[in-house]
């Protein structure tokens, strides 16, 4: 007779909150689905009516329709119009934590000959690759700016959430995992093309957490690190400190930040939400004092930035003599996810500024 596999309390407990958290944001999404679908519907049958007036000969019409497409600058249905999306594709990477998938993106134009900059997305809990590419769409971002992207995958037989076990230092999987990270960014770089001295990381809730450990392990193989809506590493070694952590009751440790050496961690550019729920606000600024104070850093003053509807952001930097070592971004408003995402995605908020545009943009200011 099989054995069966009895789960602890505390991995039922995350687990309900996981499912509880999924369920929340599919209803939001759904009213944003169907939101957006009434709008297809009104253009559909305002698109019908137009059918049904007299239509112009179709050589003026032709003509019309080519004369107005010129004056917009509108692109022509083209194979190079197809290529401009640049190229994506899947594969595979062995690591201590075992093999792991991943989605790669690469720029129009891109050759393994001309090494380009690399940023590493890590999905959170409820994601996959795909499904974060689309919240995020960065690889849009990727194809107009010239930079590779890697989507590494949870393996849900890790993880039955998704979750990247960023937690469990206590058993060491979280370092596990991290060094699986670098094995799949070594694999890139060796195989496509990415140029090893310009990477960047970046997640989200677990992804974020993730990203932030992985600095910390490996700060001379990143010239930047993201956290949206993360927790820093050192606040949790266990599911249940995990869940304590998320709520907002535990710190980092500041001898987990320093062991990396403040002159070598990578600076730290920190988004979070004040009406995060899931992972409570105090842990992006936890995140970002813990590097500063790593490093020796000052805050600035706080600035508030805000453009057109989207919500306002209170940007406060960290910097040591000129240099910025964290920068933290408190969107107000802002729930658990990703900011000024997609409106049909799960952990995902059109309202908010674009996250996808800030982390490139300070990533790239490193790359120089």
């Amino acid at each position: 007779m099989a054995r069966r596999i009895r789960k602890s309390p505390w991995a039922g407990a995350l687990s309900r909150t996981f499912n509880a958290m999924t369920r929340a944001t599919l209803r939001a999404s759904t009213r944003a689905v169907v939101k957006a679908a009434k709008k297809v519907a009104r253009q559909a049958v305002a698109k019908a009516a137009r059918k049904t007036t007299p239509r112009k000969p179709p050589r003026v019409r032709a003509a019309r329709t080519a004369s107005a497409g010129a004056a917009a600058g509108a692109p022509s249905n083209t194979p190079a119009k197809a290529a401009g999306a640049g190229a994506a594709c899947s594969a595979m990477a062995i690591g201590a934590s075992g093999a792991r998938r991943y989605q790669l993106f690469k720029p129009p134009g891109a050759r393994k000959s001309t090494p380009l900059p690399l940023l590493v997305m890590l999905h959170g809990c409820a994601q996959d690759a795909q499904a974060f590419a689309r919240s995020t769409r960065m690889n849009r971002l990727a194809a107009r700016e010239g930079f590779i992207v890697l989507w590494p995958e949870q393996d849900r037989l890790a993880n039955s959430q998704g979750c990247w076990n960023w937690f469990d230092t206590r058993a060491g999987r979280a370092y596990k995992e991290a060094a699986s990270i670098v094995s799949a960014i070594d694999d890139v770089c060796a195989r496509h093309g990415a140029d090893p001295a310009r990477v960047a990381v970046a997640g989200l809730s677990a992804g974020a957490s993730l990203a932030a450990l992985l600095a910390t392990r490996y700060p001379e193989r990143f010239k930047a690190v993201a956290m949206h809506s993360g927790i820093a590493p050192g606040a949790a070694n266990s599911t249940a400190t995990a869940l304590a952590a998320m709520q907002g009751r535990r710190k980092p440790a500041a001898l987990a930040m320093a062991s990396a050496g403040a002159a070598a961690l990578p600076p730290l550019l920190v988004i979070h939400g004040t009406a995060d729920t899931l992972v409570r606000p105090g842990n992006g600024r936890a995140a970002a004092q813990a590097w500063a104070d790593a490093a020796g850093a000052q805050a600035t003053a706080p600035r508030t930035v805000q453009r057109g509807k989207r919500y306002p952001v209170t940007v406060t930097d960290f910097k040591l003599k000129a240099r910025v070592v964290a920068s933290l971004c408190e969107i107000a408003g802002l729930g658990h996810a990703w900011s000024g995402g997609a409106a049909s995605q799960a952990f995902s908020d059109p309202k908010g500024p674009n996250a996808s545009r800030m982390i490139w943009a300070f990533a790239a200011r490193q790359f120089r």
